[in-house]
């Protein structure tokens, strides 16, 4: 009998979750997990009681033209990472691992270099989370661990920094 092992396990609740995801672009599927317990689940979407992109049938930062990976802030959807964090006691997060699936919207086609955004990072950071695994194949895997966001600070440089706030 072939077993499938805990990390592909995860990762594949993981990628079931992602099918409640409301995004145009790409769906993400997120689980906290701690002493092999689930933590807590999330899929990106937008908040409670507003319109869902895959409602509208438009996503406003394809419609600018903007490329994966920034002006997440013009984004309707709460991010898969951020709603695992917000449904989860940080007690509880605190030494857990983050799993993550991600699948773009039109194609089905696993995204294999996802990579949580750096405000994503941020949360990951303080609610404690020591380890995130995300799902490159079916059976293949990134393991990144948490210390490596704080040592690879995301500070931009001033020049980045014009026009924001």
């Amino acid at each position: 009998m072939n077993r499938r092992d805990k990390h592909n396990y995860y990762l594949d609740i993981a990628q079931t979750i992602l099918e409640r995801a409301t995004c145009l672009r790409n769906n993400v599927g997120a689980v906290i997990v701690k002493n092999d317990e689930i933590i807590s689940t999330g899929y990106n979407g937008a908040p409670r009681g507003r319109a869902n992109c895959c409602d509208l049938g438009v996503c406003r930062r394809e419609q600018l033209g903007i490329p994966r990976g920034q002006r997440y802030e013009l984004c309707r959807s709460v991010h898969a990472e951020q709603n695992a964090i917000i449904a989860a006691p940080r007690g509880e997060m605190i030494g857990a691992t983050l799993y993550l699936a991600m699948c773009n919207s039109k194609t089905g086609a696993l995204v294999p270099d996802a990579s949580p955004c750096n405000m994503c990072r941020r949360m990951i950071i303080n609610a404690g989370i020591e380890r995130v695994i995300i799902r490159n194949t079916e059976t293949e895997y990134t393991i990144h661990n948490v210390q490596d966001y704080i040592e690879q600070d995301d500070t931009l440089p001033e020049d980045q920094l014009k026009g924001t706030y």
